[in-house]
């Protein structure tokens, strides 16, 4: 009979159960409370604290990604990570530092809203609630976090330096001659001073007022574009390239994404592609992460080259500048601004029938295309399997390096977003430009030497250079190697006028601004001019103003020519602004988009350091103690993150920009914001469906004879993530009421490595369950409720036993590995069954040890054994190593290969010693034979060859 279903007479009086445990964990959170007891003090401030018992101790920064707080709450894999930071910071609270931990929420964002568009429900009162519920569970599994320094990116306090921060951002320029960000007001004064030369070369005087700003603007690090972008009907809203799947879909919700042109801001993210790359190095991350970053940001050295036409120059970015000789053709994304400049009224003379789309002119056959293009998403257009199609723009450019004329194609597999937005086509080393100019008979010239076993049709390998002279413009390069050739052409481009050697990324800006109502608004006015205009720190937080509708105007998923209107636009009371920007009372028009969801989580580990200054983001000198560099080789920031591994190009690339931004422009002085990542694994569960695929109550299934049944229906099981769909949700709620939160949060470090996915399997908890039982039976009696500890010194077995696990677990704790030190808690606990009465020198070390793992029992636990103050801080056992030395060695003796004995010596005996004794031990086995070799393996075992 199971405990639960006992009856009540049944289980003694002072058995720690489920009832005990709950008692136990509210009453200890509730002091925990009431104490302050995780508060950690800053240097300076109002969260200075003297008197606190860590402070001017070594400091730790251990931060968690914060959670989207959904409606659902949590289910009881979303605290994995939460739980692992928790005993982490707890223990190296025992060990002597003061720790800052603490927890917000990440609340703006379309889950929301989406909910607000269905039911009319404003998107705070969602959010709010849903914070609140998430607070309740996190309190209740004991987390040991700083409460004063929650925040949350709705609160206006919070977004208030959100907007200062894009500022900062705004009135930026990346000078790339010193690698960094400076303010907009040194530039100019470059401008003015005559020290830097305008584009046309005209002087600043020369300029007018709307000349000098578009000057200026085309500088700044957060700039409006109009652009090629990713254009959602069915959110309503555009997308960063980060939020579109690989099958070209919205990340959020799986609508489909178009390419669209609209008016949207963005952030110089590219100017930093160099630093974002090379300061990985500086970095304690997982190398899989590291990678990831590296390939998004995706750094090529080649060539920009400049293919002239009548309307001017094509310029094209090519990784392989040393096949120029082969481009047969050019290819330009349709949405390519040049196109339209291209286009004659008639096809040329001499135009195939098959280079026109059966269209009658240029324009009919472009606007066709176009029209095709815009319904495909990005990852149709680029599918190496689709259909090769294209058309002919009408014109031709001039490849520089042959002089010959080549014609020019729009096709939907070149993005304008990507690059140039356009290509030179070589078909002899590119297969879908082999196949391209397969479908409309274009020439194919090798320039690069196939092995001669080559029978296919594009080369894409290196080789020596063929087919690559031009005697006549002094250019040859012909029998060199890639290297070689490229560095050739690179020179000759340069010293002709027609190129230049290049970097480019395969990251774009940053798509910074959203069509929607739930985020932080821009603190941006336009002018009569329309240009952008920053608003001062005077008049931040710009707040949400209320609004009755929260859709977006258009809501097709597939209308990829739908408009977006923005529900802001709609308060025209609140958009038509009349303000005094230092030159008297003007109208001005507010900015209508909102910012995206990852602008509050690009900065909040900073707003922990200091959450309720009111005159700076943050303190310095605070900054400076909890995230500033160690010393001249270390980038700073916080010493421990830890969230999930889908982050790697979101939310990691986009706080690592504005960290450096804020970093050059002298805000902080950490170069990097999270100098260690761990990276969590996640807890997965088995679902079951019936024979109709439906899903059925996973907590109902019963395993027997070998199968899977739901009463006496026999069901399928399958494994992934847990879901309400899939019926499969075990939340902690249910966990804690059945067992308690300490049980619970032992049962999650004790499943595996922190690092690796697991199975939930709620039978096993009662394992962890027992364990913290007989850890309260050897200090608590059962039956009257009294000590079980006694002053009687420990034996010598005990004690060795004990020592041994201090050592053991605090390197696991160290290395964060809790299952391994959780099984030494186990080993100890179990050895004390054998007694009958525990050791105090042995009692106290256990419930500390115990104390990050099961906060509560641990509490109570200390205070029985008559301590008056929480433990909290109370010091993490140290290991005697006097007693981590063995005091016998036991060696296996072998006689040719077969164990034929043992012995038992002490630990610290020679080598000739352990060599008789074991001479002595297999005597009868040498049969008096004289031995040949023995060979001691110190410590371990004893080789004698006859």
């Amino acid at each position: 009979m199971s405990e639960a279903a006992a009856p009540a007479s049944d289980i003694p009086p002072f058995r720690y159960t489920a009832a005990l445990a709950d008692e136990i964990e509210h009453r200890w959170q509730d002091s925990w409370e009431r104490a302050g007891t995780f508060h950690a003090p800053n240097p300076s401030g109002p969260l200075a604290d003297p008197d606190h018992p860590r402070s001017g101790a070594e400091k730790l920064y251990v931060l968690d990604m914060f959670p989207y707080p959904s409606g659902a709450g949590l289910h009881v894999g979303h605290p994995l990570g939460y739980i692992g930071t928790d005993c982490f910071a707890r223990y190296q609270r025992m060990a002597g530092r003061n720790v800052l931990h603490a927890m917000g929420f990440d609340a703006f964002g379309l889950p929301a809203e989406q909910y607000a568009v269905q039911t009319g429900t404003h998107p705070r009162t969602t959010t709010e609630a849903n914070i609140e519920r998430y607070r309740e569970q996190l309190r209740r599994l004991g987390l040991a976090h700083d409460e004063r320094r929650s925040v949350a990116t709705i609160d206006t306090d919070f977004y208030r330096w959100t907007q200062w921060i894009f500022l900062q951002i705004f009135n930026s320029w990346y000078d790339a001659d010193v690698k960094m960000a400076r303010p907009i007001a040194e530039l100019i004064a470059e401008f003015e001073g005559g020290n830097r030369a305008t584009p046309d070369g005209r002087s600043w005087a020369e300029l007018t007022v709307a000349e000098r700003r578009k000057i200026i603007d085309d500088h700044r690090l957060a700039y409006v574009s109009e652009a090629p972008v990713n254009w959602c009907p069915g959110l309503g809203t555009v997308l960063a390239n980060e939020e579109v799947t690989a099958d070209g879909r919205s990340e959020r919700g799986n609508f489909p994404v178009f390419k669209r042109n609209l008016k949207q801001w963005m952030m110089r993210i590219t100017a930093y592609g160099d630093r974002l790359l090379e300061d990985l190095d500086y970095l304690d991350w997982p190398e899989p992460i590291k990678l990831q970053q590296r390939n998004w940001i995706g750094r090529s050295n080649g060539a920009h080259i400049d293919f002239p036409t009548a309307q001017g120059p094509v310029r094209v970015f090519t990784t392989r500048p040393d096949t120029v000789f082969g481009a047969t053709y050019m290819v330009l994304a349709p949405e390519h601004e040049l196109v339209d400049v291209l286009m004659p009224a008639a096809w040329p003379e001499g135009t195939k029938e098959a280079w026109t789309g059966g269209h009658a002119s240029p324009r009919a056959a472009v606007e066709a295309y176009r029209k095709a293009a815009a319904a495909k998403t990005d990852v149709e257009r680029q599918a190496e399997t689709k259909e090769k199609t294209g058309v002919f723009v009408g014109a031709y450019a001039t490849n520089p390096v042959t002089g010959g004329q080549i014609p020019i194609f729009i096709a939907d597999y070149v993005l304008a977003g990507y690059g140039t937005g356009a290509i030179m086509a070589v078909p002899g080393q590119d297969e879908r430009d082999w196949e391209f100019a397969e479908v409309f008979d274009l020439p194919i010239v090798r320039t690069v030497q196939p092995p001669e076993d080559f029978d296919g049709k594009a080369y894409t390998g290196e080789g020596s250079a063929i087919n690559s002279a031009a005697p006549d413009r002094g250019l040859n390069l012909n029998g060199l190697g890639v290297a070689d050739a490229k560095a050739r052409i690179i020179e000759w481009l340069e010293v002709n006028g027609h190129g230049t050697g290049a970097v480019t990324w395969r990251l774009r800006d940053w798509l910074f601004s959203r069509q929607r109502y739930w985020g932080e608004p821009f603190p941006i006015v336009y002018d009569e001019t329309g240009a952008p205009i920053a608003l001062p720190e005077s008049m931040l937080p710009v707040e949400l103003p209320e609004v009755d509708d929260f859709s977006p105007k258009t809501y097709d998923p597939e209308d990829a020519d739908s408009n977006p209107e923005t529900p802001l636009s709609r308060r025209r009371d609140w958009v038509e602004v009349e303000l005094d920007l230092g030159d008297g009372p003007k109208r001005y028009t507010r900015e209508t988009n909102v910012m995206p969801q990852w602008a509050g989580s690009c900065w909040y580990e900073l707003r922990y350091l200091d959450p309720t200054n009111r005159e700076r983001f943050v303190d310095a000198e605070n900054e400076r103690y909890w995230m500033g560099p160690r010393d001249a080789g270390d980038c700073g920031g916080t010493d421990l993150y830890v969230g999930g591994a889908e982050h790697a190009v979101l939310h990691l690339l986009y706080a690592r920009f504005w960290h450096k931004v804020l970093y050059d422009l002298g805000h902080v002085s950490s170069f990097e914001p999270f100098r260690k990542l761990f990276n969590q694994g996640y807890i997965q569960a088995y679902a079951y469906t019936d024979a109709r695929g439906a899903y059925v109550p996973a907590a109902d299934v019963e395993e027997r004879d070998g199968g899977f049944f739901l009463g006496d229906i026999k069901v399928n099981r399958e494994y992934g993530k847990m879901g309400k769909s899939l019926k499969n949700v075990v939340t902690p709620d249910e966990m804690c009421a059945a067992y308690g939160a300490d049980t619970f949060r032992v049962y999650e470090m004790s499943m595996g490595p922190l690092e690796v996915s697991r199975p939930w399997e709620t039978r096993a908890v009662v394992g962890s369950y027992r364990f913290l039982q007989r850890v309260w039976r050897a200090i608590v009696d059962e039956q009257t409720g009294e000590s079980r500890v006694t002053d009687v010194p420990a034996d010598e077995a005990t004690r060795r036993l004990l020592h041994k696990v201090i050592d053991g677990v605090r390197g696991d704790m160290e290395a964060m590995r809790f299952n391994t030190a959780i099984a030494k808690l186990i080993e100890l606990t179990n050895g004390l069954t054998r007694l009958s009465a525990t050791p105090r020198e042995v009692a106290e070390p256990l419930v500390l040890m115990l104390a990050p793992f099961a906060p509560h029992v641990a509490e109570e636990l200390w205070q029985r054994l008559g301590h008056d103050t929480s433990l909290a801080y109370a010091d993490f056992p140290k290991a005697d190593p006097a007693l981590l030395v063995a005091e016998t060695v036991t060696y296996p003796v072998q006689v040719n290969g077969k164990v034929r004995g043992r012995i038992e010596v002490p630990a610290d005996v020679s080598e000739d010693e352990v060599r008789e004794a074991a001479l002595e031990a297999v005597a009868s086995s040498l049969s008096g034979k004289e031995p040949r070799k023995v060979i001691v393996v110190k410590g371990r075992m004893v080789s004698v060859v006859v």
